[in-house]
C-alpha cells in the first residue's frame, strides 16, 4: 500500500495553484464582460424564473458597471485626464440609455421568446439560444452570489478545473510533479487563464476539451478503458450543450487523429510482424465520429442555426445588413485574407507560434498516442477561428483552444531536463502499460 503522505502533499500543490490564481483574479471582480456576456447573463437570469424585463435589468445594470469601471480605471491612469472629476456615474447612466434603447422597442414589439433578452434581431439571438449549458452552469452562482460575485466565482472555478485537468493528464502520462505543476501554472498565466475567466462559454468549452483529452489518456496510458471512453462520450455530449460547433470539431479531431494513429500503427506491424489491432485507439476514434455523428443529427433535429446562418451572421455584421446573395466565395476570399494577416502578425509577435510549434514537439515525441489526440484537441481552436476570420475579435479567444497544445505539451518537451535525461524517449511500436502502441 502507497503511502498517504506524497499523495496528500501533491493535492496541496495543486490546490495552491489554484487559490494563488483565484486570489489573483480578486484584482479584477467587474470589468470582464464582452457583448456576448449579456446574453449569456440573461438567458442564465431566466433560467432563475425572471421575467424578461428582470433579467434585462440585471443584465444591463452589470454590463454598465462594469463599463463605469473600466472608464474610472482608464482615466485615473490617462496622462491628461487623472485629475478630472470621476466619469463612472456618466457613463453608467449613458450606458444604462444605450441599452435599454436597443431593448425595449424589441420588447415592447414582443420579441419575447427564449430565454435570452433580445438585444439584437431573432435571428441573431438564435445562435445564444442553441447554447443553455453555459447559462445553466452560470445559475446556481447567480443564486448564491448575486450577479457580480456569481460571474466571478464561476470563472474562478472553470478556470480553476481547467488547470487542475491539466495535471491529472500530465500526471497520468508520468509526468513528475513538478512538471505537472509547471503545466497547471502555465494554463493560469498563458492566455487560457485569461480567457477562462471572461463571462463567456471559452472557459467551460476549454476545461471540456481538457476533460477529453484526460480520457483519452487514461484509456491509453492508465488501462482504464471504460472509464476514459466514458468521459470522452461524457465531455463531448456537454460540449454540444455549450457551443455544439466544438463538439463537432473535437469529434471529427478526434477520429481523425485516431485514424492516423491507428493506420501508422497497423503499417509498423505489418512491417515487423502480426500483432494485436490497435482497439483503443480505434475505440476513441469510433466515440469521436460518433459524437460528431450524434451532433449533426440533434443539430438539425433541434432546429439549431446551421452553418448558412453562421456564414451570413458573419459577413452581414450579426445581420444588420442584406444577405449576402454569394456567400460562400466571398467568404473563402475573406478566409485567405485573414490567414495572410493573422501570419504577419505572428511573425511581429511570434511568441504563440513558438509556443505551439513546442508544444506540438514535446506532445508528438514525449506524449505517444495521447499527443496526437491532444494535437488534434488544440486543432479545434484553429477550426474555430477558420470558422469565423475576423481579425477584430478580442483577444483571439477564438483560438485559445490552441494554447492548450503548449500548456500540456511543454512540460512534456522538459521531461528528459528534469530528469536528466535518463529516461529515453517513448519506442515506437512498444506497447505501453494499456497494452497500446507507444
Amino acid at each position: 500500500m502507497r503511502p498517504r503522505g506524497p499523495v496528500s502533499r501533491r493535492v496541496r500543490g495543486v490546490l495552491l495553484l489554484a487559490a494563488v490564481f483565484a486570489a489573483l483574479q480578486l484584482a479584477n471582480v467587474t470589468g470582464r464582460d464582452t457583448p456576448d456576456t449579456r446574453n449569456y447573463l440573461s438567458y442564465a437570469m431566466s433560467l432563475t424564473g425572471e421575467s424578461k424585463r428582470g433579467a434585462a435589468t440585471a443584465t444591463i445594470d452589470y454590463v454598465c458597471a462594469s463599463r463605469a469601471e473600466r472608464a474610472r480605471r482608464d482615466q485615473s491612469v490617462h496622462v491628461v485626464r487623472f485629475h478630472r472629476p470621476d466619469p463612472a456615474d456618466e457613463v453608467l447612466a449613458e450606458c444604462r440609455k444605450q441599452e435599454w434603447a436597443a431593448v425595449r422597442p424589441r420588447l415592447a414589439a414582443g420579441q419575447t421568446g427564449g430565454h435570452t433578452v433580445p438585444y439584437m434581431s431573432e435571428r441573431f439571438m438564435a445562435i445564444f439560444e442553441a447554447r443553455p449549458g453555459y447559462p445553466a452552469f452560470l445559475v446556481p452562482f447567480v443564486l448564491a452570489f448575486g450577479v457580480t460575485w456569481g460571474l466571478w466565482a464561476a470563472g474562478v472555478v472553470i478556470a480553476g478545473a481547467g488547470g487542475v485537468l491539466v495535471f491529472l493528464i500530465l500526471r497520468t502520462l508520468s509526468v513528475p510533479v513538478p512538471l505537472a505543476l509547471a503545466g497547471q501554472a502555465l494554463y493560469y498565466v498563458l492566455p487560457c487563464g485569461t480567457t477562462a475567466m471572461r463571462p463567456m462559454t471559452e472557459g467551460l468549452l476549454m476545461a471540456l476539451t481538457l476533460a477529453a483529452v484526460w480520457g483519452c489518456a487514461l484509456v491509453l496510458r492508465a488501462g482504464r478503458r471504460r472509464a476514459g471512453l466514458a468521459l470522452v462520450a461524457a465531455s463531448l455530449s456537454a460540449l454540444f450543450t455549450v457551443k455544439h460547433s466544438q463538439a463537432l470539431f473535437l469529434g471529427l479531431c478526434l477520429a481523425a487523429a485516431g485514424a492516423v494513429i491507428a493506420l501508422r500503427r497497423h503499417r509498423r506491424l505489418r512491417r515487423h510482424g502480426s500483432g494485436p489491432p490497435p482497439r483503443e485507439v480505434l475505440a476513441l476514434a469510433a466515440v469521436g465520429l460518433a459524437g460528431a455523428a450524434a451532433t449533426l443529427v440533434l443539430a438539425r433535429l433541434l432546429h439549431y442555426p446551421s452553418e448558412a446562418d453562421s456564414l451570413q451572421d458573419l459577413l452581414t455584421d450579426h445581420f444588420a445588413r442584406p444577405d449576402r446573395a454569394r456567400p460562400w466565395p466571398e467568404f473563402w476570399q475573406l478566409q485567405g485574407n485573414f490567414w495572410v494577416e493573422w501570419l504577419r502578425r505572428q511573425a511581429w509577435q511570434p511568441l504563440f507560434a513558438a509556443a505551439l510549434a513546442a508544444g506540438a514537439w514535446g506532445a508528438v515525441r514525449r506524449g505517444g498516442a495521447v499527443g496526437g489526440f491532444l494535437v488534434a484537441a488544440a486543432c479545434t481552436g484553429i477550426l474555430t477561428q477558420a470558422g469565423h476570420p475576423d481579425i477584430n475579435i478580442w483577444g483571439e479567444r477564438l483560438i485559445v483552444l490552441a494554447w492548450l497544445l503548449p500548456v500540456v505539451g511543454v512540460p512534456l518537451l522538459l521531461e528528459p531536463v528534469v530528469r536528466g535525461g535518463r529516461v529515453p524517449l517513448p519506442v515506437q511500436g512498444r506497447p505501453d502499460r494499456a497494452g497500446a502502441v507507444g
